[in-house]
């Protein structure tokens, strides 16, 4: 059985309130505030996905439970987003870095870079050559 696409948008705004317990009032909002953005239909109508249904439970989880308004909030979701692009961006550069020797080149002016394996560092550039074993 094929898994949903959690971010294909789906529901209309009733919906979509209904199943995360809200009022559609506050779903709008929301969206205004910034805190869940639909995507719009040609005609203007918004459309949420099971990704937005489960930020707007978990921001009635945080607003009721814990205390925090809206404004600590949308500062907490847009940290998550930040920390969630940074970790897809270490897993892209993650086969980069593996656990071999490494070797680096370094110029005149002090930069380091990476010297790909199987490459020669130009010694008339006057870099110089350091293998490091992590």
């Amino acid at each position: 059985m094929e898994q949903p696409d959690v971010d294909e948008p789906v529901f209309l705004i009733s919906a979509a309130a209904e199943l995360a317990g809200m009022h559609a009032q506050t779903l709008r909002q929301y969206d205004r505030l910034g805190l869940v953005i639909p995507k719009r239909r040609p005609g203007g109508g918004r459309r949420y996905s099971l990704r937005d249904v489960a930020t707007l439970r978990e921001i009635q989880r945080m607003s009721q439970e814990e205390g925090i308004n809206l404004a600590g909030i949308k500062r907490i979701l847009t940290l998550q987003h930040r920390v969630d692009r940074l970790e897809r961006e270490v897993e892209r550069l993650r086969p980069r870095a593996d656990v071999g020797s490494r070797v680096f080149a370094s110029g005149p002016s002090g930069s380091v870079i990476i010297v790909e394996r199987g490459q020669r560092v130009d010694r008339d550039e006057g870099r110089s050559m350091v293998v490091y074993r992590g």
